[in-house]
């Protein structure tokens, strides 16, 4: 015999002792499967119906015109709680709505600091300035609109920043 012819008959034989041993293991492993995880194990059962209930979608899609009843009854949202109002300070109220005219004289505003622009307002009193800042005044020189544009402030905090004014400025 020639070497090639040998060499051919030993690589047949090993293809088909590694083809047998393929085939008997696939037979083994079919035959484990089966008496372990087959119907006839005492657990099968619940077995499939843990995997039923992991695998199970968690939703479902419903198309318009399409209803499904709730499965749980439906909780009706709480109300929204009213805000707290809150009042606020003299200076708060200075620092938020009268700084943007009363600390650069935009409009003809007297500057918080300046006795002198302040004294002819101060001589008509406190009452007549608290009723220019909460109601609007338009005078000779500029214009003071009602609560400084800031409606939302109620008069209690417009007459607290009008006292605060008078107390930097006198």
């Amino acid at each position: 015999m020639n070497r090639d012819q040998k060499f051919f008959d030993r690589y047949s034989l090993v293809l088909g002792i590694f083809g047998a041993v393929t085939i008997a293991l696939i037979a083994f492993a079919l035959k484990l499967s089966d008496m372990t995880q087959g119907d006839n194990t005492r657990d099968g059962e619940e077995y499939q119906a843990a995997v039923n209930e992991r695998i199970r979608p968690f939703g479902a899609v419903y198309l318009p015109g399409e209803e499904q009843a709730a499965s749980s009854p439906i909780v009706e949202m709480a109300s929204e709680p009213e805000p707290v109002a809150t009042t606020m300070s003299g200076p708060q109220v200075y620092n938020s709505a009268c700084i943007a005219c009363h600390a650069t004289g935009v409009g003809g505003a007297p500057v918080v600091g300046d006795a002198a622009a302040w004294a002819p307002r101060i001589a008509q009193g406190a009452d007549t300035l608290n009723d220019h800042a909460v109601n609007g005044f338009t005078g000779s020189v500029g214009f003071m609109p009602a609560k400084g544009a800031r409606l939302d402030l109620s008069d209690g905090e417009i007459h607290a920043a009008v006292e605060y004014m008078l107390g930097e400025s006198g």
